[in-house]
């Protein structure tokens, strides 16, 4: 029986699954205010941490016990609650159980393919989730990642300048007049800046080229002191430096390198054991009076393609090339978060077609990720805490 309990203790049978949910409801609850709300709020959950393949309002208010999807559906629509004070407690009960000095922030978006043009921001636009232009809606989401899990904090829904153009066609999808045409990194940033000035603890900041290439981002980074490891393109425009003005890209620079400026690396475990490339870095002459150094992070496969990538890092001075190697390695939390999202948590399943009923369906899915995110690190942290045993020797009978 001890044998029994200690398997239990680590294969995570013994997490208290209802208690954890319970208690994570009573929180978004405050979110809802009338009893109604909270209970429909409740049953969203519990629908969308079901194993019903589609989480539609008709399946989720079956799953429920309910003969009609009225409430589910009202709850994404006509009902009156701030999605944003939502979002504000899952970044908080995500810290709270995620938090960690060595954290990282990873912005990155993801589409949802779409029929029709009635949904707010669906456009023919580049989809990364189908690897191509569709017609979809397309999300710039903020992640938190750590030792102990990886979880989405926040949420925008990208609106293209055909719509802020077309403001009757957005006050048919409730988007509010006051929102204006913003870029992607544009997004990126004011996202980032709210959970830091939320006191989000976070050692990095990582993106792909998307945001690696906005200036005005990497400077307001630069401007909190704050490090980064964000990609750029091979092509992207640099200054040489060193009293040269001369303009240079990443490839060109990378291409300067010798053989011996180059070192193995993992980026990470992946499915087949740790993730290995060859790394070098260039230092970039501007280094700041507190000691915070830039450099060009390269990247390149240990296959024959040699096939490189690139990143601009804003780096504490004592920051090793192996240590840049895993955090450009981190990066690949926020896909996680997407997969499961989507897999098992109906992120893609909105059926909403207004502005506020996107950002509160992202927002309750970005709830019910979380729930499992602190699940999963309640069970790592009860598997460190366990010192290791060495098995007990059999006693052999005289």
């Amino acid at each position: 029986m001890e044998g029994a309990m200690s398997v239990g203790s680590w294969s995570g049978s013994l997490l208290a699954w209802e208690q954890e949910l319970t208690e994570l409801k009573a929180r978004v609850g405050r979110v809802f205010g009338r009893r109604e709300l909270r209970e429909t709020g409740a049953d969203f959950l519990d629908g969308l941490l079901s194993g019903i393949e589609r989480k539609t309002g008709w399946l989720m208010a079956e799953q429920s016990g309910a003969e009609r999807p009225y409430r589910m559906q009202s709850l994404l629509g006509r009902s009156q609650w701030d999605a944003d004070r939502l979002r504000d407690e899952v970044r908080d009960y995500v810290v709270e159980a995620l938090g960690d000095e060595d954290g990282v922030l990873i912005v990155d978006e993801t589409g949802f393919v779409k029929k029709g043009e009635r949904s707010a921001g669906v456009a023919r636009q580049y989809s990364g989730t189908a690897g191509r232009i569709e017609n979809c809606q397309v999300g710039v989401f903020l992640a938190y990642a750590s030792r102990y899990g990886q979880a989405l904090i926040d949420r925008q829904l990208y609106l293209p300048e055909s719509w802020t153009k077309d403001r009757p066609r957005c006050a048919k999808a409730s988007i509010p007049g006051s929102v204006e045409f913003a870029t992607k990194p544009k997004m990126a940033r004011a996202m980032i800046e709210q959970a830091l000035d939320a006191g989000v603890p976070c050692a990095w900041v990582l993106g792909d080229a998307v945001y690696g290439a906005d200036s005005s981002l990497r400077r307001m980074l630069e401007a909190r002191r704050q490090p980064y490891v964000l990609a750029v393109r091979g092509a992207h425009f640099m200054r040489r430096g060193g009293g040269s003005f001369e303009g240079i890209s990443p490839e060109e620079l990378a291409d300067e390198l010798a053989p011996n400026d180059w070192a193995c690396h993992a980026a990470g475990e992946g499915a087949k054991g740790p993730r290995l490339y060859d790394w070098a870095r260039i230092r970039r002459p501007w280094t700041r009076e507190d000691g915070l150094e830039h450099w060009l992070l390269v990247r390149r496969k240990r296959s024959k393609s040699a096939e490189r990538a690139y990143y601009l890092v804003f780096a504490p001075p004592e920051s090793t090339l192996a240590e840049l190697a895993a955090v450009a390695g981190l990066r690949w939390a926020v896909e996680e978060c997407f997969e499961r999202a989507k897999d098992d948590l109906g992120l893609d399943h909105c059926e909403a077609r207004s502005w506020r009923g996107w950002h509160r369906h992202m927002s309750l899915c970005m709830a019910a990720l979380a729930f499992l995110s602190k699940l999963s690190a309640d069970l790592r942290r009860s598997a460190w805490s366990k010192p290791n045993e060495t098995s007990p020797k059999a006693s052999i009978a005289a």
